[in-house]
């Protein structure tokens, strides 16, 4: 059993105590939140930057491909062999030549800029990404090499809808008498598509390869090679391995080279994030220690009665020691199912909050994203909730040190 004949009186005593110690009561009950706090703040933080970390990771690969293959040269006219000599590399998923390029889109008097991606229609149909989300229009048009796909947000910030016409502008025009004149073609809008990440619903344009390869003035040639890997954390060994394939007339970049400070950014925040809030749970583990000591000083005379019936200097330790104790227990696992259900619920949260106040929780031209996400890490919980309980045990232990040394003769001196 975990408590004697002992510690049950004083336990009893304690419940049935005629002196009420309510502000001790209080600082409790405040500790108790204070944990509870901590340990659902931190679950949710921590699982919603594990989910913005991996949205951006699956949109910026999802549209990006893990490694892509430059040639030294201006463009590529062999790219068909070398795509099959990629493709044979162990590791390999899939291989897509294509055009990449920037150009001025107009509509009006309106001009931006934007990234051009020319892909055949089946290499595209393998983007799940894109080909899943054409939201308005379709492929069709595409297919027929006759019409562009366009970010969503692009074709509302030019009001434009599938069936209008787009000018494309080159920046890298063409020679005459007269000097350079730029480049300039409209191309008829297939469909628009939204992959949820602000950047590239608002800058990326999708057009067959071979309207690409005329657009840029590349027939029958390539400037790029996207590679998809099956395991994106191990693309550097698939990229030693394309270069001793291909050889040195060609660059190699990959995911983590292009993206790297982006990422490395966010596990710092991520980190600093952690140490910052867990100092909630530091603080309400101040106020577990600070109430035990009063609540020590207030039962002072009870320690000593019991102390002189017997009652060892461990029954007390234990008393006092599982009476701090049960605050972090009870307030971690308050903290644990917070943290669960908030993060099971936070799309729905999140629409409350907006329709509560009519604006958003965040700028998505700012965080990338226009939605909140979070991806629960178990061993994240399970590190949060050792932190707390471990913190919420270490506290009580000095109050219930001081209260088992207490000296039975100088409690009842003046009693």
């Amino acid at each position: 059993m975990v408590f004697g004949s002992f510690e049950r009186l004083l336990a009893l005593r304690y419940l049935r105590s005629r002196r009420q110690e309510g502000f001790i009561s209080v600082i409790a009950v405040f500790s108790l939140l204070g944990i509870a706090l901590g340990v659902a703040t931190l679950i949710i933080v921590m699982a919603v930057m594990n989910g913005f970390r991996e949205e951006l990771l699956s949109r910026i690969l999802g549209v990006n491909g893990h490694l892509t293959v430059y040639s030294n040269q201006e463009q590529m006219t062999d790219y068909e062999s070398l795509a099959d000599k990629i493709r044979s590399v162990e590791g390999v998923e899939l291989v897509t030549p294509q055009i990449q390029g920037q150009v001025i889109v107009t509509s009006g008097d309106r001009a931006i800029g934007a990234a051009v991606r020319g892909l055949s229609t089946e290499d595209l149909q393998e983007r799940s990404v894109i080909a899943d989300n054409v939201m308005q229009g379709s492929m069709e048009q595409y297919s027929e090499q006759s019409g562009i796909l366009v970010g969503s947000r692009m074709a509302q910030n030019l009001h434009k809808q599938p069936g209008d016409t787009l000018t494309l502008l080159s920046p890298q025009g063409s020679e005459t008498v007269v000097g350079t004149v730029p480049r300039m073609k409209g191309y008829p809008i297939s469909g628009t598509f939204e992959v949820g990440m602000y950047e590239y619903d608002s800058s990326f344009i999708y057009m067959p390869l071979e309207l690409a390869q005329t657009f840029f003035r590349h027939p029958d040639a390539v400037n790029a090679i996207e590679v998809f890997v099956n395991d994106p954390d191990q693309v550097w060994k698939v990229r030693q391995e394309i270069a001793s394939v291909l050889g040195n007339d060609y660059r190699y970049v990959d995911w983590q080279q292009a993206n790297s400070s982006f990422f490395n950014a966010i596990q710092v925040e991520r980190n600093v994030m952690f140490i910052i809030l867990s100092l909630i749970i530091l603080v309400a583990a101040f106020n577990i220690l600070s109430g035990q000591y009063m609540l020590v000083k207030g039962k002072g005379r009870d320690i000593a009665i019991l102390r002189t019936m017997g009652a060892t200097s461990g029954m007390i330790l234990r008393i006092f020691f599982m009476s701090g104790a049960s605050i972090g227990l009870l307030g971690t696992l308050a903290g644990v199912i917070i943290g669960i259900l908030f993060t099971d619920n936070i799309q729905a949260i999140q629409s409350w909050v907006e329709q509560l106040f009519g604006t958003a929780v965040f700028n998505p031209e700012v965080y990338f994203l226009s939605k909140l996400p979070a991806e629960r890490d178990p061993a994240e919980v399970l590190q949060v909730v050792l932190m707390a309980l471990g913190i919420s045990f270490l506290a009580p232990l000095l109050p219930a040190w001081q209260a088992a040394r207490l000296d039975p003769v100088e409690a009842l001196r003046y009693e």
